[in-house]
């Protein structure tokens, strides 16, 4: 029994390196408003939505807006990056008013899932405006894997 305690004490440390607040903005490129954090061992992106796009696109397009930058290559680019990082929360806002807030843990994804999702993301951000039944595919599979919330006022049917 004290054999295997001393042993277990010999184990090579687990590197648990986190972003810096920069490293986290960088992995993610868009035109919009955006701002990156890390809080505890999570990494928040939050993101400017149109008012326009909103009236556009109604509750379907108020939902889908934080699971196009989770499920995407820069999300699981980070996750490989820095073994630290339990989660990545993305929330959308239209001015000062949270839109919807999404929560991605590290571990729900597996290569198989990473895989899936990047696919239904890429194919609702490329044909998604077309074809809503992509964008409903993506907001289904966010539902599936994250901790969400959404915001009733802009996302009432």
């Amino acid at each position: 029994m004290v054999a295997v305690l001393s042993t277990s004490g010999c184990l090579e440390p687990t590197d648990l390196t986190l972003p810096g607040d920069d490293d986290v903005a960088t992995y993610y490129e868009t035109d919009r408003g955006m701002a990156a954090e890390i809080v505890g061992n999570v990494a928040v992106i939050t993101v400017s939505q149109s008012a326009q796009q909103l009236r556009t696109g109604g509750a379907l397009w108020a939902k889908v807006g934080p699971y196009v930058f989770l499920f995407s290559e820069e999300t699981q680019q980070l996750f490989l990056d820095y073994s630290g990082l339990a989660a990545v929360r993305v929330i959308t806002k239209v001015g000062e008013a949270e839109v919807a807030n999404a929560l991605l843990t590290r571990d729900e994804l597996s290569d198989v899932l990473w895989r899936r999702s990047l696919n239904i993301a890429g194919l609702a951000r490329r044909d998604g405006t077309n074809r809503m039944t992509l964008l409903e595919d993506l907001v289904d599979w966010g539902e599936d894997h994250t901790e969400f919330t959404y915001n009733e006022r802009y996302t009432r049917r």
